[in-house]
């Protein structure tokens, strides 16, 4: 059994939620604020939290999803969520990550900066934290957690400069998507990978929660929406290994999602981690020809040394192929 603690207001819990269910692997999920006493507080709050061998006298914490993802590959062989050719497990850990570091800012600029979005968040989060509140004292835990939250829109990007450059991006992207989709089930074919779970878990905010994101996507990407509703369950698929796009037959729909990824993601994460290895106290990057400007955030400028480490990697065959592949799209200089 699997034991875990998340909320289901969080993105990274939905995402991981939803991999265990495809994965048919027995999970415990507790709730923060009904979690059990003896489970060991890690040192950096993040959701969800997985802890590993629950009945040791000191269980393994981990917190961050995507090592996760590795080591349940690591310990459980069936229904595989990565790729098993190195080519596209390491496409599928790119885009994984952009969907982590990148979609996250338009969730938190959706739902932080809108009254209407504001106002829907701070009625239910305390609730999914805290049951039994009282109405006062539920209104009291929204403005103390959406000032919170408000406060942190300049660590993740979102301002008055970068606004409109991540509602932009947020709207191409599901528009590049949405036609993938049309003639793919999943990102990688026709079984999900990491990627699809961690999409998921932000367009569970966005497509299904947020109202001013939602509606957008309801109204032009209604395919969005339930297919997002759909990966959070995905317990009866049975996949099969030649479900997996090949390399050397991406589609053109798949290629144009990896320019996008290129076009955004990769110059404000280059440009993060300069800030962060140089000391400067501010991100500036251009982003389609618009400015860029945000406080350096450390965490991901180690996404960008651990994106690197996964290129290195592999060995020289399939290193090339993945620079044919990502050359022309311009994600090839957030490796170099």
């Amino acid at each position: 059994m699997i034991t875990l603690l998340g909320v289901p207001g969080s993105p990274y819990t939905r995402k991981m939620t939803g991999l265990l269910r495809y994965r048919r692997l027995a999970y415990a999920m507790h709730h923060v604020g009904s979690a059990p006493e003896n489970l060991p507080k890690a040192k950096v709050r993040l959701l969800p939290t997985f802890y590993f061998d629950v009945g040791a006298d000191e269980p393994e914490v981990m917190l961050d999803s995507t090592p996760v993802i590795r080591r349940l590959e690591a310990d459980h062989a069936q229904r595989s969520a990565v790729p098993a050719n190195p080519v596209m497990r390491f496409l599928d850990y790119l885009f994984e990550d952009y969907a982590d570091e990148w979609l996250t800012k338009a969730m938190f600029h959706y739902r932080w900066t809108n009254p209407e979005d504001i106002l829907k968040a701070g009625a239910i989060i305390p609730f999914w934290q805290h049951q039994n509140l009282s109405k006062e004292q539920a209104k009291e835990k929204a403005t103390a957690f959406a000032n919170h939250q408000i406060s942190r829109l300049g660590v993740v990007g979102s301002n008055e400069t970068t606004g409109p450059v991540i509602v932009d991006s947020f709207e191409r992207f599901a528009t590049l998507l949405d036609a993938h989709l049309a003639d793919h089930q999943y990102v990688f074919g026709a079984r999900p990978s990491a990627t699809d779970f961690a999409l998921m878990g932000q367009l569970s905010c966005l497509a299904l929660f947020d109202p001013t994101s939602q509606n957008w996507v309801v109204e032009n990407t209604p395919r969005i929406h339930a297919w997002t509703s759909m990966v959070e369950d995905l317990s009866g698929l049975e996949p099969k290994e030649e479900d997996w796009i090949t390399a050397d037959a991406l589609p053109e729909t798949l290629i144009a999602l990896f320019t996008e990824i290129g076009r955004t993601y990769v110059p404000v994460m280059l440009a993060n981690a300069k800030a962060v290895m140089t000391g400067l106290d501010e991100v500036e990057a251009v982003v389609d020809g618009a400015a860029w400007v945000q406080a350096p955030f450390p965490y991901q400028a180690k996404c960008v040394g651990w994106s690197r480490e996964e290129f290195n990697q592999l060995q020289a065959k399939d290193h090339d192929l993945v620079r044919a592949i990502l050359e022309p799209t311009g994600v090839l200089a957030l490796l170099e």
